[in-house]
């Protein structure tokens, strides 16, 4: 399942000079099938094996990738079993909204990075394994987890119980977070979660409306920041791609400069966990639900529809999850998504130090921990472990 030692095939739809040449910095870890218009990537297809994925742009001669993506699926691609990318100038929301409709699985605006759009395909292409309801192909030596009888019915009556008992104190902090700031007082997100599901994850807001937005001028405080910096290994890789010219073909008779590649997907690997000390985003009220860890409450409805447990893994946003495509990160899927697990009794008090091997050992661990004959008891003692350290005086 390790995609990433694996040379893909992707068809690119399109004639932007700009993202053939990203391509050909990949080299030969990417077979790439290029077609200017979809009457010549029509023809390619029905002649041909399969691609694992297909890059369209959305203006094209003919007709738009939005339209081609819905002959390519009713011709080629009935069981949506390989993922379309469309590329556009900007993203409008009519376009994003019809991509929606259409089941389109992403839109990228330009410019792009072709190593982002590989790691994409490689994401959706281990969804397609890895998720309950995939009927393209069975899979067998993926082992899809199942909650326990025991540990689901503790789940159900004890998120019931503090959802009650709590309800006082939630409605509390909802009036406190709607006096200090605008927007919504819940936050919802897409989470990926057991077996790579992904769910509507439900917290109180803790940081002002535009959090999102400032992820990017903010990456400089990320505490998984690579030590090497972002400009250096830019340099080396645009030194490496201008000394092998600008033509594309497929790339499959090119070598992959190797310790380039190394350092740059360990570098993307690093950054898949966001985390900054003393978050310059986060609100007054939201530095104390945080600290209490009463953000966390409405994930207790999570629990109760089943989407998680009361003790897990934490499920990681999809810009998070697309990163983790080798076999080592995504061992933390084949365990129950959860509101508090290891990593959160283990390393409270030193998340600002805690690196990403260290928290995907935990991770792991736990996996090994829910998938023992003991697992019910230990998941006891990680609860009772979590309300002390609930309490640990650091801002995490």
């Amino acid at each position: 399942m390790n995609a990433t030692n694996r040379q893909m095939k992707l068809m690119y739809i399109g004639s932007d000079e700009s993202v053939l040449s990203s391509f050909k910095e990949l080299n030969g870890k990417v077979k790439l099938i290029h077609h200017a218009n979809p009457l010549q990537a029509s023809e390619w297809i029905e002649n041909n094996e399969r691609v694992d994925g297909v890059i369209s742009e959305l203006d094209l001669p003919g007709r738009n990738g939005l339209d081609f993506h819905t002959v390519f699926v009713e011709k080629y691609d009935e069981k949506r079993s390989i993922p379309y990318l469309l590329l556009v100038a900007e993203k409008e929301p009519e376009i994003i909204k019809r991509a929606i409709e259409q089941k389109i699985s992403d839109v990228y605006a330009k410019p792009i990075e072709a190593e982002t759009i590989l790691n994409r395909v490689n994401f959706l292409k281990v969804l397609q394994v890895h998720m309950k309801f995939n009927k393209i192909q069975e899979n067998k030596d993926v082992k899809v987890y199942t909650t326990p009888f025991f540990k689901r019915c503790f789940d159900i009556v004890f998120a019931s119980l503090a959802l009650i008992a709590l309800s006082p104190l939630l409605l509390v902090f909802v009036a406190a977070i709607r006096l200090e700031s605008s927007g919504k007082v819940y936050y919802i997100s897409k989470r990926v979660g057991t077996g790579y599901r992904i769910f509507n994850f439900l917290k109180l807001r803790s940081m002002y409306p535009d959090a999102d937005k400032r992820l990017k001028e903010l990456e400089h405080l990320n505490q998984y920041q690579s030590e090497e910096t972002e400009p250096e290994l830019a340099e080396v890789i645009e030194e490496n791609s201008a000394a092998q010219g600008s033509t594309i073909l497929f790339g499959d008779e090119e070598e992959v400069e190797e310790n380039t590649h190394i350092q740059r997907q360990k570098q993307k690997q690093d950054k898949a966990f966001v985390k900054f000390e003393n978050d310059p985003r986060i609100t007054k009220v939201g530095h104390i639900i945080r600290k209490l860890s009463i953000d966390e409450l409405p994930q207790l409805i999570n629990v109760i529809r089943g989407d998680m447990s009361i003790v897990g893994n934490r499920p990681l946003p999809l810009y998070e999850a697309e990163m983790l495509t080798t076999d080592e990160w995504t061992d933390r899927f084949n365990g129950p998504a959860g509101i508090t697990g290891l990593w959160q009794v283990e390393a409270r008090g030193k998340t600002s130090k805690m690196s990403p091997e260290e928290r995907k050992g935990l991770d792991n661990k736990y996996v090994e921990i829910a998938n023992s004959k003991y697992s019910f008891w230990k998941d006891m003692w990680i609860i009772l472990r979590t309300i002390p350290a609930v309490f640990q005086k650091e801002n995490v």
